[in-house]
């Protein structure tokens, strides 16, 4: 997730009718490249005039594009703003299925990616030398991309998991940030005590990514994916079950605020100290400063609450990566164009530079990026605490090949639930999606 990447999107995906959020299981287009094409020289696609398309919505990323340019003159890429996560993601099926109007290279959420891949609308990059680009990535980010074997897409940024906490409320409060979740519980009373409407953090009903995370860093693997048809949908799991526990009661005792994230009440919340906490991807303090840059200065970044003193570990939230849609009339071309953007040094630095938090081992081991002040968090050095996390993430956590369709439907079960009880709506949840899964001709399995 990028800063123009806001856990809003996600809702989209809520709001939406779901009929228009579901992607075949299959498609018109074949699942890569010929082998006249996967054996294109890169180097010569480059230096053949072409003109690529591509579909994001990252920040500022025509500054990264230009230098790319200027290093490969012969090569124009055209930036199009298709819209953000579902919309997006349907106007690509859509393009797919039609056989022309999609872009050459697609920016793509982690989340949604398998289910693309699995369609038949992507290309395999292995086709195209992408097994050697492995070693530049972090191992949560690698494995996101790949899908049955193959590889559907080059990583472009994370979102390690970070507690963002205001400072200067908890200095006035005499609480430390917490090293646990037990600690994350006790901070939880101390702060409502001070203010019968002051509340730790929030949890929104809508955000099924914001749960999944918590989830992930408590040992939960719901999702996995067995084969090409096969899903194991496991929503009870005992990682699921103690945070939906936690969170539960944290509601329960109003502790917790279960609201709408990202609206402009959630941010005043934000701004007037309303919320102590913000447990979310390392992508934040862009977000923090452009929205609330009058109190900005007073909020830094800590690691994730443990489940024990003494753990080390952490999820993601958010994060993309760049594709190549089998639709591609420019496939070499485009593949060593999303190549270059995720993984030349330059490019790298640059798109961190506006606002994209690194995929790449090299730039998270970087003396000058670990030691930078982060002006957003008061000049803190918080790339430290962002890089730990991104090492620290556990490892073998899976999206469904129909993720797009059950994130739709959480607000409406799991999210319904914040206020009675969340390990039913997990159970609501698991029943919706295997219901779903097994129509669409997945062979859906529960423990």
């Amino acid at each position: 997730m990028t800063p123009a990447q806001s856990p809003a999107r996600r809702r989209l995906l809520a709001l939406a009718p779901a009929a228009a959020l579901v992607l075949a299981l299959t498609a018109c287009g074949s699942d890569g490249g010929s082998p006249a094409e996967a054996a294109a020289d890169p180097a010569k696609a480059l230096d053949t005039p072409t003109t690529l398309t591509f579909w994001t919505w990252a920040p500022n990323v025509d500054k990264t594009v230009a230098l790319f340019e200027q290093k490969y003159p012969k090569i124009k890429v055209e930036i199009v703003n298709a819209g953000q996560s579902a919309a997006e993601y349907t106007k690509l099926q859509t393009a797919v299925k039609a056989g022309s109007g999609g872009p050459d290279v697609a920016q793509i959420e982690y989340f949604a990616l398998p289910e693309l891949a699995q369609s038949k609308r992507l290309v395999n990059l292995k086709d195209y030398g992408a097994a050697a680009l492995e070693s530049k990535f972090t191992p949560s980010a690698w494995s996101q991309v790949t899908v049955n074997g193959g590889i559907y897409a080059v990583p472009q940024d994370t979102g390690p998991m970070a507690m963002f906490y205001n400072k200067r409320l908890l200095d006035e409060l005499h609480v430390e940030p917490p090293k646990t979740w037990a600690e994350f519980e006790a901070a939880a009373v101390k702060i409502k005590e001070s203010a019968p409407d002051r509340f730790i953090t929030s949890i929104d009903p809508g955000d099924a990514g914001g749960l999944d995370s918590l989830m992930w860093q408590a040992g939960s693997r719901p999702f996995q994916q067995k084969g090409e048809t096969g899903v194991g949908v496991d929503l009870q799991d005992p990682g699921a079950k103690k945070v939906a526990d936690l969170w539960t009661s944290l509601v329960d005792r109003k502790l917790v605020d279960a609201a709408p994230g990202w609206t402009n009440e959630w941010w005043q919340s934000m701004n007037s100290g309303r919320y102590a906490m913000w447990i979310i991807g390392a992508w934040a303090p862009g977000n923090i400063a452009s929205t609330i840059p009058d109190t900005a200065k007073d909020w830094r970044a800590a690691p994730m609450p443990q489940w024990s003193a003494g753990d080390n570990v952490t999820a993601e939230n958010g994060g993309s990566a760049v594709a190549v849609p089998t639709t591609s009339k420019h496939k070499a071309a485009a593949a060593a164009f999303a190549t270059w953007l995720n993984s030349d040094p330059e490019a790298v630095r640059s798109l961190n530079a506006n606002g994209l938090f690194p995929a790449t081992t090299e730039l998270l081991k970087d003396q000058a990026f670990l030691d930078r002040p982060v002006d957003a968090l008061g000049g803190q050095q918080a790339n430290q605490v962002f890089a730990a996390s991104s090492a620290a993430v556990g490892k073998g956590w899976q999206y469904l090949p129909f993720q797009v369709y059950a994130n739709s439907v959480f607000k409406d079960t799991v999210g319904q639930s914040f206020t009675s009880g969340i390990n039913g709506g997990l159970t609501a949840w698991q029943k919706r999606i295997t219901d779903y899964g097994n129509q669409q001709g997945f062979k859906v399995t529960a423990p």
